[in-house]
């Protein structure tokens, strides 16, 4: 992997802003020709240190009125298990974000619901009808004071 430069992080703090900047605009801000910012941009795409580029869609646009953020216990902690879990989380079309962590709980997820009545049948079928789930707590989340998709570059 290529060592970051100060003009490849100025690139990624404008692409994190704004990807839908045209070359031109960027080689502007941070002083580069086109052509430069377009082979940096490339160089970055293909060592993955950017990952995607993708639309933000608001979930209360698209009728997703509740966040929930659920802390995850399960019974057992071996490797199968925690795969299994992963997997059936990657399945499910309602969870945003899934991370296995360290601590009290195995995993935390981000789920995006219609109304407690979805919240419900998600419960039930992903959660309670789970065999190898402990507990989980889930937060509803009362209002969105910062998510930032960004990085500090």
């Amino acid at each position: 992997m290529h060592e970051l430069d100060n003009h490849d992080r100025r690139l990624l703090q404008e692409l994190q802003r704004n990807n839908q900047l045209t070359t031109a605009e960027l080689s502007h801000i941070v002083n580069l020709s086109q052509s430069a910012v377009q082979r940096r941009i490339a160089r970055l795409r293909r060592e993955k240190i950017i990952e995607a580029d993708i639309a933000v869609i608001s979930p209360k646009a698209i009728g997703m009125g509740i966040t929930c953020v659920i802390d995850i216990v399960l019974h057992e902690g071996n490797s199968k298990a925690i795969d299994k879990f992963k997997e059936a989380m990657q399945a499910c079309v309602e969870v945003a974000q899934c991370y296995y962590v360290t601590g009290t709980y195995d995993f935390v997820l981000i789920v995006h619901m219609k109304d407690m009545s979805h919240f419900e049948s998600f419960s039930k079928k992903h959660l309670m009808d789970n065999p190898n789930l402990k507990h989980f707590y889930t937060h509803v989340v009362m209002d969105s004071v910062k998510v930032s998709y960004g990085i500090m570059v």
